[in-house]
């Protein structure tokens, strides 16, 4: 993907309903070009968390195998957290958060910004479409609980879930970031 956009879009697909259920159209490379989205996404990545109050994240992947992400939940409900960490933005190390359910919500990520959920039902499937293929060489992150990234994760339990790898992740401060802003605009959340 070129540009990083200047935002991250919450999209909501449009669900067709008789008395069989529901039918949508997932993905739409035409509707994602319309709305300025003009990445491949060759891999495609699911997860399932058994528990509820599970956190995953804060990941990204640095160039040149840097990943766009089109994030779903599937089943269940999850708190989508995004960081922007594009140097020299007016929005560096903010973040924003959605609510993704099985209702057909679809997040888009751009390039230069961290990912990361937090599980709010038990049994939660998500899906994530990624313009980039994996690349562990690439592979970074940043603690989900960094108190300057001042997230508010809703912990039912008050002690998350998460695993040994997101656990030891650096802060932000301790993070040479590898990308840059591009005057694309300040991190914000456009719902469609």
């Amino acid at each position: 993907m070129g540009r990083a956009l200047p935002n991250v879009l919450l999209i909501r697909a449009h669900r067709h309903i008789d008395a069989r259920g529901w039918f949508s159209e997932a993905y739409s490379a035409s509707r994602l070009s319309a709305l300025g989205v003009d990445c491949g996404f060759p891999q495609d990545n699911q997860s399932w968390t058994r528990s509820v109050g599970t956190v995953r994240g804060l990941h990204f992947q640095r160039p040149p195998s840097a990943q766009a992400k089109l994030v779903a939940c599937l089943q269940g409900r999850v708190l989508d957290c995004v960081v922007d960490l594009r140097l020299g933005s007016p929005s560096y190390g903010r973040s924003l958060t959605a609510e993704l359910t099985d209702a057909g919500e679809q997040l888009f990520v751009p390039v230069g910004f961290a990912h990361g959920f937090v599980t709010l039902t038990d049994d939660v499937t998500v899906s994530y479409k990624v313009s980039s293929l994996y690349d562990p060489a690439a592979d970074d992150g940043i603690a989900w609980n960094d108190p300057a990234l001042g997230i508010h994760w809703p912990l039912p339990r008050g002690v998350p879930l998460v695993s040994e790898r997101d656990a030891k992740l650096p802060l932000l401060s301790d993070v040479a970031s590898p990308f840059v802003y591009d005057g694309g605009g300040p991190l914000s959340l456009t719902r469609l």
